[in-house]
């Protein structure tokens, strides 16, 4: 019998009513105190929690969520007065069509992040293996990493500096980076789009630039990656030799000033598109309005989408 049934219990899940945790809880699940908690929704607007008649704070899965989004943005060196503008401009360019299934399966997303803690808690990864497979097998390929592997993958990198935390996402992070390149190499086909993926050196780590190019992957497109710490200087050298239809640039830090007039005098040295995808592509995107360099956002639906159209001649930069 699998070890989780959540695909079976979707119907069901989609009368339940959503669940609310209270401040403590959401305290254990993000590591963020409930004192700073309090602030980021007084000071700063970046989560609206309910509040019950007593005026005690409940939170959704969607507050967690976005609670870790913060932590996120913070760990990469911006400022929290800063992450709420950063928010709202990556929700506002995110697909609006939502598949069902998202709508009725976030607590099970939970379930399945719990089931791969305690399978790395006990340094398992046989049982990891089973998880994984099982996962893959109720739902698609955006949904496995965007919003089951790579969030718990970035909890564990968040806290690496309590006990065992450390050893447990190394592990799970070369676990997720072998099935990453075994997925990337399987059925690579000649006749297919050829895209390169490169990463903004020091912006991103291999797993995110690994599950980036499973992302962009299609049956007609094929992505070869080259790893982070490719020299910029060095992509229009690369690009003429491998001759791809596309080169893509991925970033999940904020852009810097400097990043469009880079990315603009990399494009003047190339012979095919240049375009720019992850945080920084949303970011960025208002400072290269009027470049040759097209966005492709940092959702795994909407980057093959638009991706696809580029290739076709039919998304404008």
């Amino acid at each position: 019998m699998p070890e989780f049934t959540g695909a079976a219990n979707l119907a069901s899940s989609a009368l339940k009513q959503e669940e609310l945790f209270p401040i403590r809880e959401v305290s254990r699940l993000t590591g963020v105190n409930p004192v700073t908690l309090r602030a980021w929704e007084r000071r700063y607007g970046l989560i609206q929690p309910t509040r019950t008649d007593s005026g005690h704070r409940l939170y959704s899965q969607a507050d967690i969520e976005a609670v870790r989004s913060i932590l996120a943005w913070i760990e990469r060196g911006v400022a929290v007065s800063k992450v709420g503008s950063i928010l709202a401009k990556s929700a506002s360019n995110r697909t609006p069509a939502t598949p069902a299934y998202e709508d009725v399966s976030s607590d099970d997303w939970v379930q399945w992040q719990e089931q791969l803690r305690r399978a790395l808690q006990d340094f398992d990864e046989g049982r990891l293996e089973r998880l994984y497979g099982q996962i893959f097998s109720c739902y698609p390929l955006p949904v496995v990493f965007q919003d089951i592997l790579m969030p718990l993958w970035q909890q564990l990198l968040l806290h690496q500096d309590e006990v065992g935390q450390r050893s447990e996402w190394l592990m799970f992070d070369g676990f997720l980076r072998g099935r990453c390149w075994q997925r990337l190499q399987l059925g690579r086909d000649e006749a297919r789009e050829s895209v390169l993926l490169a990463a903004l050196p020091g912006h991103c780590r291999e797993l995110e630039l690994l599950v980036a190019a499973l992302l962009l992957s299609a049956h007609d497109i094929q992505v070869t990656v080259m790893g982070p710490g490719v020299p910029f200087t060095d992509l229009a050298l690369v690009c003429e030799r491998m001759r791809p239809q596309a080169l893509v640039i991925f970033s999940h830090q904020p852009p810097s000033d400097e990043l469009p007039r880079q990315l603009v005098r990399l494009s003047l040295g190339l012979e095919c598109p240049l375009l720019l995808a992850g945080d920084s592509s949303d970011l960025a995107k208002d400072s290269l309005a009027g470049s040759a360099i097209a966005c492709l956002g940092n959702e795994g639906r909407l980057m093959l989408r638009r991706l696809r159209q580029f290739l076709a001649g039919h998304l404008d930069t």
